[in-house]
């Protein structure tokens, strides 16, 4: 399986495997206020070459520290569970440690991304944007980053 930068001719593919996985919810809109935003990495947006899997991850702040928000990740729904999620997440956190990112941080299911090497954003000191995301939000640190309050990229406040 290839995993690749996005290019401008996939956006329109990563804007339908969005929705359909996301049955039409704002991640896809979110995706392409990312791309216009101040910090969008195009480095790390990644997809699997037939784009049937998208991951992006987009300059946040714990404090003033730069950190790494990831999401959405994305797999279209007829190839969920065949590893396109998995290789995406390997591909976009080896990116971010050789761009020598301090961390990645995101919301979703413990069970799911630990085996990524996320643990709880709280072990380290690092909060949520709303309190009520706690339990289901995670870092992975690959440098000093300091306790705090994380903040992702603008377009984040607008869902």
């Amino acid at each position: 399986m290839l995993i690749r930068r996005e290019t401008p001719a996939d956006i329109s593919s990563i804007r339908d495997v969005t929705n359909l996985a996301f049955k039409d919810g704002p991640e896809a809109p979110l995706i392409d206020w990312l791309r216009a935003d101040e910090g969008w990495i195009p480095e790390l947006s990644l997809v699997e070459d037939g784009v049937l899997g998208h991951v992006v991850c987009t300059r946040g702040y714990v404090g003033d520290v730069p950190a790494l928000g990831l999401g959405p990740i994305a797999v279209h729904p007829s190839h969920q569970r065949a590893g396109i999620g998995s290789a995406l997440m390997h591909a976009v956190l080896g990116a971010a440690e050789a761009r020598g990112e301090r961390g990645v941080i995101l919301l979703g299911d413990p069970g799911y991304y630990a085996r990524f090497g996320f643990r709880l954003a709280s072990e380290f000191g690092i909060t949520p944007p709303d309190p009520a995301w706690a339990p289901h939000f995670q870092a992975r640190l690959f440098g000093d980053v300091p306790a705090g309050a994380f903040r992702y990229a603008e377009p984040f406040n607008r869902l």
